[in-house]
Formats: structure tokens, C-alpha cells, sequence
């Protein structure tokens, strides 16, 4: 009977112990312990099908592979992805509601816009994902073979050069300024309500040249309706592998496109911040993931919440420098 007795006192002690340990431990450390216990939503600002979107969808899929959990893509389109932005911004900070971001959102739209939810302070940066670069593409009837042939054409008639967009405000349109003042060369804006017109009138010849991503490009520049000049990244596209960067083609500071990077709600804790991040830097290291995404056009790229924190505050200046430069309004 004693023996029993010194057992039992013996467990509860090790019970109390284990049970102040665990009220000891801060509380964002208990839930990184047990998260995620029920589905992840991951919000993404824009419409089923583009690039964006088919990136969030990857790491998605995978995510909840790896978690065990499902891990939902809840399209948000609308207002330049602010729609989204301020739905995550108002949620529960623990980690089950995320932020599929984008370049334009974190760095550009803060310039342009009156935006309810700060991207600097709204949201507990999490990793990127991939960098989207651009194509610099011009129509047949351009008589431009290479980079610097365009510059001596727009330089030869300033403001006679048209170049397209997907719309004002957007990265593709920022590109493009950024590559006019790299160039030293004046052209003129022709904006679209979306990268679909746009690519018509190019191919057309109603307009000269159009900074798009490389998948939206590819089949066109493979079929010979369109020629690209150079891709806006720091490396060549596994797509269009025979195209040079825009810095083998001659133009210094003139690198652009698109990056995309998950955002949790500020005030997330900490722990499930860096779990997450872990978790999206390990998938965004994985072959079958870095091919899908070359596949979109897209390259992988993870990274630590602080990256992720400097590079944003990095392109908000530059392209607010740009932004102001240029005077340059939303329309």
C-alpha cells in the first residue's frame, strides 16, 4: 500500500511539474505547439487562374500535405488587392488566416492609393514564395532585334514610342517607367484594363512594346507573333532560355516584376510566425515545387520574416522614388 501511495504521490508531482511548465511557456508557444489544429485559409487578392494565383494554389496543395490540415485558397479580388489586404488585416492574429501577397500590394499601392490596412504595420511578414521577373516584348512590326536597337528608336523620336500595361499603377506599368528613366528615353503610356487587350493591340501593332510576365508571353514569343528583347530578372528564364537579362542587354538598374510573399496579421505570435516560415522556405526549396513553378514562369524563392520585411521596405522606396519622379497618380 505505501509503495502504491509513494507511486501516486510521485505521478502527481511529475503531473503539477509538467502542468507549470506548460503555463510558464509564453502563450504563442503553446499554440505554435499544437497549430494547426483546424484548416488554414490562405487569401489570395486576385482572380482564379492568373500567375498569382496558380503560385498561392502550389503552396497550398503542398502546405496542407505537410501539415495535415487543409489549407484553402479564398480568392479576394478586387480594389488592387486591397479587398484582401484589409480582410486579413482584421482577422484573428493566430496563424489560420494568411495573406498571399503580392509585390504591387506591399510596395506600390502604399504610393498610389488611401489604404485602410498599412502593409508596413497591418501584417507579421511570414516568407516569400516566388519572384514572377518580367519580358520585355515588342510587336513584329518593331524594327528592333535587341535592347539597345529599341533604345535608339525611342531616343530617335521621343514620345512617338508607345509601350502597354495591364493597367496604371501596376508593377508591368512601373517596369516600364523604371525602364524609361534607366534608358533615358521618353515613351508613352498606354494603359489597359488588363493584360488580355493589351496582349491583342502589341501583336496587332496598335502599340510597340508591353513589360508582361513570362508566362502570359511564352506561347506568343515561341510562335513567333511576338519578340522578346529581355527579361526584367537577375537570371535567364528556363522558358525562354535564349533571351538575355535586362542587364546582359546593356541597361543597369532597370530590374523589375513581380514577387509574392505570405503575411500573417500583426500580432500573430511569434512562434507560429516562424513555423509558418519554415514551413514555406523548406516547400520552396523542394525540385518538384522550384519546376512547378518555372513551369508558371515563376522562380522560388523563401526566405526569413525579416527578408521578407526588408525587401518590401526596400521596393517601397524605390518605387515611391520612381512614383514621384514620374507624377504619377492612380487613375
Amino acid at each position: 500500500m505505501e509503495t502504491t501511495q509513494k507511486t501516486f504521490r510521485a505521478r502527481r508531482g511529475l503531473l503539477a511539474a509538467a502542468a507549470a511548465a506548460a503555463l510558464a511557456l509564453p502563450l504563442g508557444a503553446q499554440a505554435a505547439g499544437s497549430f494547426p489544429d483546424h484548416p488554414i485559409t490562405l487569401v489570395v487578392p486576385f482572380s482564379p487562374g492568373g500567375g498569382t494565383d496558380i503560385a498561392a494554389r502550389i503552396l497550398a496543395t503542398r502546405m496542407g500535405q505537410k501539415l495535415g490540415q487543409s489549407v484553402v485558397v479564398d480568392n479576394r479580388a478586387g480594389a488592387g488587392g486591397q479587398i484582401a489586404a484589409d480582410m486579413v488585416a482584421r482577422a484573428a492574429p493566430d496563424g489560420y488566416t494568411l495573406l498571399f501577397a503580392n509585390s504591387g500590394m506591399l510596395a506600390i499601392n502604399p504610393w498610389l492609393y488611401d489604404l485602410r490596412s498599412d502593409p508596413a504595420t497591418s501584417f507579421a511578414p511570414v516568407s516569400l514564395f516566388a519572384d514572377l521577373p518580367f519580358a520585355l516584348v515588342v510587336a513584329p512590326s518593331v524594327k528592333a532585334s535587341s535592347v539597345q536597337e529599341l533604345i535608339a528608336l525611342a531616343k530617335a523620336r521621343p514620345g512617338e514610342r508607345t509601350f502597354a500595361s495591364s493597367g496604371t499603377g501596376g508593377a508591368p506599368h512601373l517596369t516600364g517607367e523604371i525602364f524609361q528613366q534607366a534608358t533615358g528615353t521618353q515613351l508613352t503610356h498606354v494603359p489597359y484594363k488588363g493584360g488580355g487587350p493589351a496582349m491583342t493591340d502589341l501583336m496587332a501593332g496598335r502599340v510597340d512594346m508591353l513589360f508582361a510576365s513570362i508566362l502570359e508571353v511564352s506561347p506568343y514569343v515561341k510562335a513567333g507573333k511576338l519578340r522578346a528583347l529581355a527579361i526584367t530578372g537577375p537570371d535567364r528564364s528556363p522558358t525562354l532560355p535564349d533571351v538575355p537579362t535586362i542587364d546582359q542587354a546593356g541597361v543597369r538598374n532597370a530590374q523589375g516584376g513581380s514577387w509574392t510573399a505570405v503575411m500573417a496579421p500583426a500580432d500573430t505570435p511569434r512562434p507560429v510566425v516562424d513555423k509558418l516560415s519554415a514551413l514555406v522556405r523548406e516547400i520552396a526549396a523542394e525540385p518538384d515545387i522550384v519546376q512547378k513553378l518555372v513551369a508558371q514562369g515563376a522562380v522560388a524563392h523563401g526566405s526569413t520574416p525579416a527578408e521578407v520585411a526588408r525587401l518590401a521596405a526596400s521596393e517601397r522606396a524605390r518605387y515611391g522614388e520612381i512614383i514621384k519622379a514620374r507624377g504619377l497618380k492612380a487613375q
